[in-house]
């Protein structure tokens, strides 16, 4: 896929004088890195812009934005989202069912839409998109777009935007962190973000809940497949019994592939209003995307998610069951272990 032409997306916004931005559900590090450091690119270039989720910012994740600038769609008012924004941003997703309620507002509104991403899947959002599925995050997006409209980053937006990046390859360890991303980083620590502070916020503070939900996390994980794959789960009373929150469950599933052997771990996160939340990770050429993407869900080829309607044993016997079939039909073809 072609970089994105930054010259004719700010084209495409010249003309907005207000812009409405947002995201995914139950978002990450990146949706929120993003967003704020969008809005500051945007502000810079004489614009009104509004921050709104269909969810509220998870709890552990509040200190990416100190001065409260991200909404929830239940404290606005509908009407004046649809009406009073000349353009409409999602960035860091391109699927109908991870806008949430802000799904209906976008599909309402008059303004020119717009999206911003890095993941394969993607729905039909009648916008225009600029996506490069080649991003590290969609972090690394905005950073490109503010050198491109020749932007300069201040501490405002390089927090948040460290964060974005750092959290999405895994604190530089992932395999999509190459030269350009430290590039990236090293342009954010001069623009004013503090990595030993974001990390401190991100890894130093955890409660007792989700220490203990971490220990629950871990006694139920289970190999198969000799040792290659590793699946766990967490239930809804799981979160009474621990005093942990939902937001809590962020990020554990890299616990599972810390497992010396693994290739390919699974972690279903029973919701505690309904369905159930499936990650799936890859450190072999199986395609997470493809299998989230079975599920109605997506993402990338390493990493992925998905929502099932349905009870947790039910979603775990439908996934383990293709992700059986899909390792060892990887394993057939391959002549061996798969790699």
């Amino acid at each position: 896929m072609a970089a994105i032409d930054w010259k004719q997306f700010g084209k495409e916004l010249k003309s907005a004088q207000s812009v409405l931005i947002t995201s995914h559900v139950r978002p990450d590090c990146d949706a929120l890195g993003s967003e704020l450091g969008m809005a500051r690119v945007l502000e810079k270039m004489g614009k009104r812009v509004c921050i709104v989720n269909s969810d509220i910012t998870p709890p552990n994740l509040q200190f990416i934005d100190p001065d409260k600038r991200i909404l929830s769609v239940v404290d606005c008012d509908g009407l004046t989202l649809r009406n009073d924004f000349d353009a409409m941003l999602i960035v860091d997703t391109s699927a109908w069912v991870q806008l949430g309620a802000m799904a209906d507002v976008f599909r309402e509104t008059r303004a020119k839409k717009f999206v911003l991403d890095h993941h394969q899947s993607s729905d039909d959002l009648q916008a225009i998109v600029f996506r490069d599925v080649t991003a590290e995050a969609t972090g690394c997006l905005v950073v490109q777009a503010a050198a491109a409209w020749d932007i300069p980053l201040d501490p405002i937006a390089a927090t948040p935007l460290f964060a974005a990046v750092a959290t999405d390859t895994g604190w530089f360890r992932f395999p999509s962190a190459q030269s350009p991303t430290y590039e990236v980083a090293a342009q954010l620590i001069r623009a004013g973000a503090s990595p030993s502070d974001i990390y401190a916020n991100l890894y130093e503070r955890d409660t007792v809940g989700r220490l203990k939900l971490r220990g629950v996390v871990l006694s139920r994980a289970k190999t198969e497949l000799n040792g290659q794959l590793i699946h766990t789960y967490i239930k809804k009373d799981d979160f009474s019994e621990t005093g942990a929150v939902p937001s809590d469950t962020e990020d554990l599933i890299n616990l599972t592939l810390a497992v010396q052997g693994t290739r390919f771990g699974l972690i279903f996160v029973e919701q505690i209003s309904r369905g159930v939340k499936v990650s799936f990770r890859s450190r072999c050429v199986l395609d997470c995307s493809q299998l989230a993407a079975e599920f109605g869900g997506g993402g990338h080829k390493a990493a992925a998610g998905a929502f099932i309607e349905s009870d947790l044993e039910s979603a775990r016997r439908q996934v383990l069951a293709r992700v059986r079939q899909a390792m060892s039909d990887l394993e057939q073809n391959s002549g061996g272990t798969p790699h």
